[in-house]
């Protein structure tokens, strides 16, 4: 597979807790399919109630 690199911004407190955010993306992305990261997006963006059962499931 092909390898594609993006320039873009993110949120976060300080560049320690940015660069875990992209590293969790990474892996992300990589373990999902694109329907499913897809989807994941779309849920965490407009279904709060199964996004907090996910948090409350991974505990956090």
């Amino acid at each position: 597979m092909k390898k594609f690199s993006y320039d873009f911004s993110i949120e976060a407190i300080d560049e320690n807790e940015a660069e875990t955010k992209v590293k969790a993306l990474g892996t992300l992305a990589s373990g999902l399919t694109t329907q499913e990261l897809s989807k994941l997006a779309h849920i965490v963006k407009h279904d709060p109630v199964k996004t907090a059962l996910a948090k409350r499931y991974l505990k956090v």
